[in-house]
């Protein structure tokens, strides 16, 4: 008798808690993985000029009206690492931004955070790890995002043509942000400099999806505008002018 009234207890439990509806992940406007690349090519001053870009770029008062011109008023950013083919890292989790504060404490947070590593070039692992970190996003979004930015070709790990329509078949957009470089590293110049130039690289072999493009920083010291540039056209979906091409 009590283990049928038991029995009893526990299916109702069963049947009472599949009746409670799953809790709805807040709405966002845009889901946002700042991906950079922080490879051996990227020396201290650049590395430095890099986050200071981001950090300053995310608080400007101009992408702050990008964001609150949404629907929701609110995009989730989070912000990775990534240099090698097993070398990414997760510096800041998802994070809401809406408002100056949130940007502000995203900002120092970033500059904060210590260097993740210093390795090859792996721009595919770096997508790979970003997708992963859409897929486990605690938001919900209309548009999911990746922003890569980097100096040099894909050098580590997976083809990155093949990691890049992977990503896109799910309904991602790949934006690409070259860090372009004056003088060649003596031990690789085909890799900061190759062949066509690293912007049409990237466009032929990162960027993909939804309105994606490629935006072109001439030097790390010329980061800082265009972070600023191409973060509004992610957010409000904007024509990146001169740079816009068609989606793959």
């Amino acid at each position: 008798m009590i283990r049928a009234v038991r029995a009893l207890a526990l299916l109702a439990l069963i049947v009472c808690g599949s009746a409670v509806p799953k809790a709805v992940a807040e709405p966002v406007d845009l889901l946002l993985v700042l991906a950079a690349d922080v490879s051996r090519s990227v020396d201290h001053a650049k590395f430095k000029l890099q986050r200071e870009g981001y950090a300053a770029a995310i608080a400007n008062p101009q992408v702050l009206d990008a964001i609150r011109s949404g629907i929701h008023g609110r995009i989730a950013v989070c912000f990775v690492e990534w240099s090698g083919s097993s070398s990414q890292k997760l510096l800041i989790e998802w994070t809401i931004i809406g408002d100056a504060a949130a940007a502000q404490q995203f900002g120092d947070r970033l500059l904060e955070a210590p260097r993740a590593f210093a390795d090859r070039t792996s721009i595919s692992g770096g997508i790979e790890y970003a997708m992963a970190q859409l897929e486990r996003a605690p938001f919900q979004a209309a548009r999911r995002t990746i922003d890569v930015s980097g100096d040099g070709t894909n050098n580590s790990g997976r083809d990155v043509v093949l990691v890049r329509d992977e990503v896109v078949a799910k309904g991602v957009t790949i934006n690409g942000l070259v860090i372009l470089s004056e003088r060649a590293i003596p031990w690789n110049p085909e890799h900061t400099n190759p062949p066509g130039g690293l912007a049409n690289y990237y466009r032929a072999n990162v960027m993909g999806g939804p309105g994606a493009f490629v935006m072109v920083a001439q030097d790390f010291d010329a980061f800082g505008q265009a972070i600023v540039k191409k973060l509004i056209a992610e957010i409000a979906l904007l024509p990146s002018a001169g740079e816009k091409a068609s989606s793959r």
